[in-house]
């Protein structure tokens, strides 16, 4: 799918939402300088298009109780397409794993993994981690304090 080209009207729009979701489209409108109808149907297109994909509540992790935040680096032994399909399908399917990439440097995989504490970790580690297949090294690494986390896109970036 081509990527779509956004004009300044968009990423207002675009950049609206990235900070509150909930606007009415009354209020989106309002915000960017248009009438509702145009509005509406410019988020349509944004979201028929792909760009906007989803819309969601950030949560206080640790008000939820899940307090901990592993990075998680991954080797797998080969590189073949089934040994990383079969990878990323059993990582995809952990619900404490709120994001897995693919990425080049030391680790073929980097998770993102949320818990309640450091016994729960210690749990999936040995009970699901080093059981998923074709995993030849982890490396973990603790979050301590999170300085900046689900920021918004840098939409500015695309008018350059």
């Amino acid at each position: 799918m081509p990527t779509p080209v956004l004009d300044a009207l968009d990423r207002r729009i675009l950049a609206a939402l990235q900070r509150d979701a909930r606007l009415s489209n009354v209020d989106l409108a309002a915000e960017v300088g248009l009438s509702p109808s145009p509005c509406l149907r410019r988020v349509r297109l944004l979201e028929e298009a792909g760009v906007i994909t989803a819309y969601r509540a950030i949560l206080d992790r640790d008000a939820v109780g899940l307090g901990l935040t592993v990075f998680v680096g991954i080797k797998v032994d080969r590189h073949d397409d089934a040994h990383a399909t079969a990878f990323r399908e059993a990582a995809a399917a952990l619900p404490e794993v709120i994001s897995c990439h693919l990425v080049s440097g030391e680790s073929d995989f980097l998770l993102q993994i949320v818990l309640k504490d450091l016994a729960a970790y210690e749990r999936m580690l040995l009970d699901t981690l080093l059981k998923l297949p074709h995993v030849k090294d982890i490396r973990s690494n603790f979050v301590l304090n999170t300085v900046k986390s689900a920021a918004p896109l840098p939409l500015d970036q695309l008018a350059r």
